[in-house]
């Protein structure tokens, strides 16, 4: 799922400066279980704009925003969103990029940071477990990611610096690549193989974060 965090109300409120009448928009998806975009959280910053002198015209929770479908049947001809002069949506990147796409006339509003692709740990606890490298070898590595969990994103073992387990750049981070040894203890020809090395410009370091 997408993790998302919600923006401060004072960066909120400066992109809607000289925006009087908003729209806002949730998502009852990935923002949903983020506690970022969903019913209370929509509630809430309704709310918030109200006391900051907006005029909120109206609120929705759509099922996916990122599904242009969705967006074109619930919201494209909702008459409160049409009354407004900005949406103010707390959705991720393509939740936003699918509304403009669909509403191009309407002003948008992120009002969420898309920070990565991430799975529940527990309700709030999010862990970065995949970068979308479009090149995926978990088949080799035990179902882990290398790519993502290793902080060098080496793809062909250890760096060598693990202590007591942990990660040398972070003592916090199990070293991914003993996890996969001692899951794949039995079946060790593919950690021996060797594999083509990744380009990690684009790849973003492991992250673990709380959004409540």
């Amino acid at each position: 799922m997408i993790i998302t965090k919600q923006k401060e109300l004072n960066k909120i409120l400066e992109q809607l400066k000289g925006k009087s009448k908003v729209f806002v928009v949730g998502c009852a998806a990935c923002a949903t279980k983020c506690a970022t975009g969903g019913e209370e959280q929509v509630k809430i910053l309704a709310e918030e704009l109200a006391r900051n002198q907006k005029k909120v015209t109206g609120t929705i929770v759509l099922d996916t925003p990122c599904d242009m479908r969705i967006v074109k049947k619930e919201l494209l001809n909702n008459e409160k969103a049409g009354q407004a002069e900005s949406l103010v949506l707390l959705s991720c990147g393509a939740g936003v990029q699918s509304i403009a796409q669909v509403c191009p006339e309407m002003g948008l509003v992120p009002a969420l940071d898309t920070l990565f692709l991430g799975s529940i740990e527990r309700l709030g606890n999010f862990n970065q477990y995949c970068s979308l490298c479009g090149d995926c070898i978990i088949d080799e590595t035990g179902g882990l990611c290398p790519v993502t969990r290793c902080a060098k994103a080496l793809v062909n073992g250890p760096c060598g610096g693990a202590v007591n387990g942990k990660c040398e750049v972070n003592s916090d981070q199990d070293c991914v690549w003993i996890l996969i040894y001692e899951k794949l203890q039995k079946n060790t020809a593919t950690i021996k193989k060797y594999r083509k090395i990744k380009s990690n410009t684009s790849i973003s370091k492991p992250q673990r974060i709380k959004t409540r």
